[in-house]
């Protein structure tokens, strides 16, 4: 009676190996793809990607199985209405494969990082610093982390400091330790949003906006960090909690800060040198060689931390095997939910922008100086609406004047878009970076969103209007 129940696990679990390992295929196909532009290989890539979701389907959580219905929803939809379906869908699918693409990579350099026991020193580090100074510790810390983990370094980060606040005794300070050492980490994060090469915000922006590249924005992007920084701080120094005791003395600030945070100033060090001394080398674009990179780089980084050629050879060996089967199969719903956003969006303005013009419904004369900042605010807001900032980019991008039409320079487009998208992700209940503050504060994503985060939204969401509109005006 138990073993048709066995084989079907058994069955669900070498589906789900057999996906993870075509993700993979697809990633290494994606990378010749990217270095030699043969539409071929972009297919090829697309067909293996969708074979690798499918195997998931059994596994998938309801938000990954409502976004593959909405997907092949669209499909029909654009079969039934577009002449040209065949060119919107398959534009469709690289947009996708490069999300998978881009995903894996991103993964494999979080897969070797978290267990270099340097890295984690790194963490404890920031956590363990005094009040003084712990939230702009953490802030950058968050940051730099982010650059590397993407969303992990809100795991990794935000294990430390709720670890840190839980040894605290008097449950007042506990509990506004724990929330400012969460937001601090949380909003470092999501300003390298606003410009990093590692992050989706850049990835898809520079993809949906014509004429941009990453180096063009990066010095305005930059700014919009900066911004998100800074008024993050000025808040938590300006609006600290009162407490209804004296609050204890604390320890004497921990110095030697290079010393203790070398090992990841030296790898965001390496991993920037070799991505812009090969894209100016090769002209290929940032992103393809941020995917081209990472795998030999985190290859590199898992030999070093293990003694002896014969053991690290095997231990990649075993890393990389555990990788495909076991790593990127475990991430399915994430998957499944950034690259189906990503056909979403690309399909959906493909089916829309002709109904628009149908309809005479256009924003082409529409100022600048308004749609911009328009452009800019959508995304926060329909991130409260449960609209992922992928989607919401992907979606209303090409929906837009292209930026010469508007008068403006492509990068302050992406700088509006990038600066938007940090912000969904520091007040949306329905991002990951939310749910992950939510878990760790053991408290509700719309309370972190909109209760932890609602003023550092409207000032830093204030402040960059006006950068927005300076660039517009000056541009």
């Amino acid at each position: 009676m138990g073993r048709p129940g066995v084989l079907l696990l058994g069955g669900a679990a070498i589906r789900s190996r057999l996906g993870g390992a075509l993700i993979v295929a697809a990633f290494l196909i994606f990378i010749l793809y990217e270095f030699t532009g043969l539409p071929a290989l972009s297919y090829l890539a697309s067909g293996f990607n969708l074979v690798g979701l499918v195997c998931f389907v059994p596994r998938l959580q309801r938000a990954g199985r409502l976004f593959l219905a909405i997907g092949l929803a669209l499909l029909l939809v654009a079969v039934a209405t577009l002449e040209a379906w065949q060119g919107a869908v398959l534009t469709a699918l690289s947009r996708g494969s490069f999300i998978a693409a881009f995903f894996t990579a991103l993964t494999a350099i979080r897969s070797a990082a978290i267990t270099d026991p340097n890295i984690l020193d790194c963490g404890r580090f920031l956590a363990g610093q005094p009040p003084g100074r712990r939230y702009l510790a953490l802030t950058l810390g968050g940051h730099l982390f982010g650059l590397v983990l993407s969303y992990g370094s809100i795991s990794l980060l935000g294990a430390l400091a709720t670890d840190n606040a839980e040894r605290e005794t008097n449950h007042e300070i506990r509990r506004h330790r724990t929330r400012r050492m969460l937001t601090a980490v949380q909003r470092g994060f999501t300003a390298t949003l606003a410009w990093s090469p590692l992050a989706f915000a850049s990835a898809i922006t520079l993809t949906v906006v014509p004429g941009a590249s990453w180096s063009s924005t990066v010095p305005l992007t930059l700014v919009s960090a900066l911004i998100l920084v800074v008024v993050g701080w000025a808040l938590d120094t300006l609006f600290k909690p009162r407490l209804s005791t004296p609050a204890p003395e604390s320890g004497p600030a921990e110095g030697e800060w290079f010393r203790h945070m070398k090992p990841l100033y030296l790898l965001l060090a390496v991993l920037m040198l070799l991505i812009v001394t090969v894209h100016l080398a090769t002209g290929i674009r940032v992103f393809g060689v941020v995917m081209a990179l990472i795998p030999i780089i985190s290859l590199a980084w898992i030999a070093l931390q293990h003694g002896g050629a014969d053991s690290s050879v095997r231990n990649m060996g075993r890393r990389v095997q555990s990788f495909a089967t076991q790593d990127i199969p475990e991430l399915k719903n994430e998957l499944a939910i950034l690259v189906m956003a990503a056909f979403i969006g690309s399909l959906g303005a493909a089916i829309i922008i002709p109904l628009a013009e149908g309809a005479g419904v256009s924003v082409a004369n529409v100022p600048a100086w308004l749609l911009v900042p328009c452009a800019f605010w959508c995304i926060p807001i329909t991130g409260q609406l449960g609209m992922n900032p992928l989607l919401a980019v992907s979606l209303f991008a090409p929906l837009m004047p292209a930026p010469e039409a508007m008068g403006v320079d492509p990068a302050v487009l992406v700088c509006a878009l990038t600066s938007g998208w940090a912000l969904s992700g520091a007040t949306s209940p329905y991002t990951a970076s939310v749910l992950l503050v939510s878990a760790f504060g053991k408290i509700t994503p719309t309370r972190v969103g909109l209760g932890w985060n609602g003023l550092y939204a409207l000032t830093s969401g204030t402040v960059l209007s006006l950068w927005l509109l300076t660039l517009v005006l000056v541009t």
